[in-house]
């Protein structure tokens, strides 16, 4: 019998809430010709399923032939994931952004090249409040080339600017990616060593917290670049069971995320796992009063997402 595991369909099937079925069936309904109206055949199937199994798939619904499961799991697969885009959109910044670039998109083919700069200006504010930088790169090199075509008779006024913004939006980019990295980096120098044991292991990791990067983006006042910056040390003093430079940076996670309150909704698994290691903190350092009151905030956090 197939491992549940290994069926990518069944899975995401499976993780759907009531809600997201009933709206997957609707979208389907209203979107798709009769003929494709089999794949709700498909997925009430796999849903009153308790492990994955193709021959008792194929066996209970007969009208599902073999040939054509490949090809029909695939659109099913595709159709969910539009479905949920619909109803997720207004819980996910990234997804509101992209639509309304992609709006901008068809206004610059279109030739509506006003139209697409005045809809651009709007996704550019939405971008810099919620600190999407790769999509404020995006906007900025549709300007460029909206400018560039001279229609606003603007472009020596706008060239200088806009270069301006690209760099230092490609500068964030770069800072953010490379404080990423070595975050990453760290974590999986603890997936691979444990916590550090002898001078060899806190060799290794002073070796890596000497990247350069983050002396650059000690400075940086971006979201990001702050984030990142309080992981490398969050990580560090775990891996070193230095409780309390784990506690500091695990609290200055904590503290971005209530200044900056719109990003517990756009980075919330990230919110969640800066409170993981606040709890984790306080505990080593037998403050329980704190911990108490940070597991409430965790659990009224959850109580209203």
């Amino acid at each position: 019998m197939p491992n549940l595991s290994t069926d990518a369909l069944f899975i995401l099937v499976k993780s759907l809430e009531r809600a997201e079925k009933r709206n997957f069936k609707l979208y389907v309904k209203r979107n798709s010709a009769s003929a494709d109206l089999k794949i709700i055949q498909l997925f009430d199937a796999l849903d009153k399923m308790k492990e994955y199994d193709e021959e008792v798939l194929l066996s209970k619904n007969e009208s599902l032939q073999k040939q054509q499961l490949s090809n029909l799991k695939a659109h099913l697969y595709d159709q969910i994931l539009s479905s949920l885009r619909i109803v997720k959109q207004n819980e996910n910044i990234d997804l509101q952004i992209h639509e309304q670039l992609d709006h901008a998109k068809i206004l610059y083919n279109k030739g509506l090249y006003i139209q697409s700069l005045r809809l651009l200006e709007k996704i550019k504010t939405l971008t810099k409040q919620n600190n999407q930088v790769t999509y404020l790169l995006q906007v900025l090199f549709l300007e460029k080339k909206i400018e560039s075509l001279h229609i606003t008779r603007s472009m020596q006024d706008r060239a200088k600017q806009l270069s301006d913004e690209i760099d230092e939006a490609n500068e964030r980019l770069s800072l953010i990616a490379k404080s990423s990295n070595l975050s990453l980096q760290l974590y999986g120098w603890y997936i691979q060593h444990g916590h550090a044991r002898n001078d060899e292991d806190r060799t290794a990791l002073d070796l890596l917290m000497q990247d350069p990067i983050l002396e650059k983006v000690k400075t940086a006042n971006g979201f990001y670049e702050k984030l990142y910056r309080y992981q490398c040390h969050c990580w560090y003093g775990f891996i070193n069971q230095d409780f309390l430079l784990h506690y500091r940076y695990s609290q200055k996670w904590v503290d971005l995320f209530e200044a900056s309150d719109n990003m517990k909704q756009n980075e919330t698994a990230q919110y969640i796992k800066g409170l993981h290691n606040l709890i984790s903190a306080h505990f080593d350092l037998r403050n329980f009063q704190k911990l108490q009151e940070t597991i409430l905030i965790l659990e009224n956090f959850s109580n209203t997402s």
